[in-house]
């Protein structure tokens, strides 16, 4: 049923098999033909036993695969992180065949970028992307098996904490801020939500000045599309924006000066230079969202709503309890406020030193 034989310029043994009529070739990666013909009978055997079936048509080259897999992808924003974790993938996989690919390959996909100075963490977002794509190829029956059963993903380095702002951190940041900074990071702090997905892409008509709501439209997630509670401090805020900047100029809240019909794409390094100007140590804006959170559960809010309030929440419990969780989510805000008054009134009431 099987067969042992090399390639033209090949020092390794391939093996092929066949059956049902649809042959299946693949290299043994070794030079021994003892252990060549010892994994040709394991594959036969696996064959026999009805634990190994054989792809239903040639399998396409990996660049072929990767292309279409990514053309697949239907959110814009994870087809563009994909996109970059497939471009070296397609690199180091050149002309190899998915039927092809195997552990030993992905193991020296590793090697390769780590010799090349690459962070494990990146390695690792390239092996989640590849394991995705060969899960689909064996489900698509593309591939016998899918090789990444094999491999182990890069110890790394545990992530940093985030840092959770004090008050008085809060008030250095904001009174040396630029404006559109200024109002971005409190509207981060008082709502949670992201900053870059949700928060740049905020556009006017989100904006419900007469209930005290933001309608979150798009996220990343289908439970981040929620409605948030505006503090009173948040909406005097967008309203001294919107005098400043507002819906004639741009739709959006945070509008791109030179094309005013697309948002702001980045703001790393006004917010750097406004945590440079409060003598403050760098770390990013997405901080001021976990902030947030950490407010809320020291209010007394439980973590179901606090995970509800920044979209964390499954799209079923937001359904089931959507009438409880609008009202609960105004007096989260309420909470929150009242926490923030009270520590303004106990730094009025200290005596001066």
């Amino acid at each position: 049923m099987g067969t042992l034989f090399k390639k033209n310029g090949s020092k390794y043994w391939q093996m092929g098999v066949c059956e049902g009529g649809r042959k299946s070739y693949k290299s043994t990666h070794t030079v021994n033909r003892r252990v060549a013909s010892q994994l040709l009978a394991r594959w036969e055997t696996e064959i026999l036993e009805k634990r190994f079936h054989l792809p239903r048509s040639t399998p396409p080259f990996f660049e072929d695969w990767a292309d279409e897999f990514l053309a697949r992808v239907p959110h814009p924003n994870t087809r563009k992180r994909y996109g970059s974790s497939i471009s070296e993938l397609k690199l180091s996989f050149k002309g190899v065949r998915l039927s092809d690919l195997s552990a030993q390959g992905i193991e020296a996909y590793k090697d390769e970028r780590l010799a090349e100075g690459v962070e494990a963490a990146t390695v690792n977002h390239d092996l989640r992307v590849l394991r995705r794509m060969l899960r689909i190829a064996e489900r698509k029956e593309l591939i016998a098996r899918n090789p990444f059963l094999q491999v182990e993903f890069l110890k790394q380095r545990p992530p940093r904490p985030p840092h959770i702002l004090t008050f008085e951190e809060e008030e250095r940041i904001l009174r040396v801020a630029l404006p559109h900074i200024h109002t971005l990071s409190v509207l981060i702090l008082d709502t949670g939500m992201r900053s870059h997905r949700e928060a740049l892409a905020l556009k006017w008509d989100a904006i419900d000045f007469i209930n005290d709501l933001i309608r979150v439209r798009e996220s990343k997630t289908r439970a981040g599309i929620r409605n948030i509670p505006l503090s009173g401090r948040c909406k005097s805020q967008l309203l001294h924006w919107r005098e400043l900047v507002g819906p004639e100029f741009s739709p959006f809240v945070f509008p791109n000066l030179r094309m005013p019909n697309q948002p702001m794409k980045d703001v790393r390094g006004s917010w750097a230079k406004a945590l440079q100007a409060a003598g403050m140590e760098h770390f990013w804006i997405y901080n001021l969202r976990h902030t947030f959170a950490s407010r809320l559960s020291a209010a007394g809010v439980s973590d179901l709503f606090v995970a509800q309030m920044i979209g964390h929440s499954t799209p079923g419990i937001l359904q089931k309890y959507s009438k409880a969780v609008d009202e609960y989510r105004r007096d989260a805000i309420r909470k929150l406020e009242d926490m923030r008054a009270a520590h303004a009134a106990h730094k009025c009431m200290r005596p001066l030193q």
